[in-house]
């Protein structure tokens, strides 16, 4: 899948740390943000550059397509605006009424967060299911079937 892309655009980072890009014309856009068309389903397919205005000023079809240097810059500041821990295994949940604290592990470690109703479990296509926590902060649940037996449990009540 590494179709070459012709990149008509060059990216770096200026002494701020913000990334500038400039363009075929030689218009330099300082402070682009990168933007996933589609963050869950697909994170690395559609990829915008927005230039502080809120305009886009590059288009990225497919993040694999992107010359290595490039999609690292893209990449790394992807990684500074985007915080969304996936659950990995839930091990206690306080009660099955709601306000509820559910004690879990993610890819980033244990944490502990309190659930306010259930509407806050939004289920996605693909069996993705994204829990919003009472400070807003969301955790996704990427495939439910590759959760432990006792984390499905506890899930299940919820559901």
């Amino acid at each position: 899948m590494s179709a070459p892309l012709n990149v008509n655009f060059s990216l770096e980072r200026n002494a701020f740390g913000q990334l500038v890009l400039t363009d075929a014309e030689g218009i330099r856009h300082e402070g682009v943000t990168p933007v996933r068309a589609n963050p869950i389903s697909a994170p690395l397919e559609g990829i915008a550059l927005m230039s502080t205005e809120g305009h886009e000023v590059a288009w990225i079809e497919l993040l694999a397509w992107v010359p290595a240097e490039l999609r690292a810059l893209i990449e790394e500041e992807l990684s500074t605006r985007e915080f969304m821990p996936e659950i990995q295994r839930l091990n206690t949940v306080s009660s099955f009424a709601t306000p509820s604290t559910w004690e879990v592990e993610t890819d980033r470690g244990a944490a502990s967060f309190v659930l306010k109703g259930e509407e806050d479990i939004r289920r996605l296509p693909g069996g993705i299911l994204l829990i919003a926590d009472a400070h807003g902060i969301q955790f996704m649940i990427r495939q439910l079937s590759a959760l432990d037996r006792h984390s499905r449990k506890l899930l299940d009540r919820f559901l």
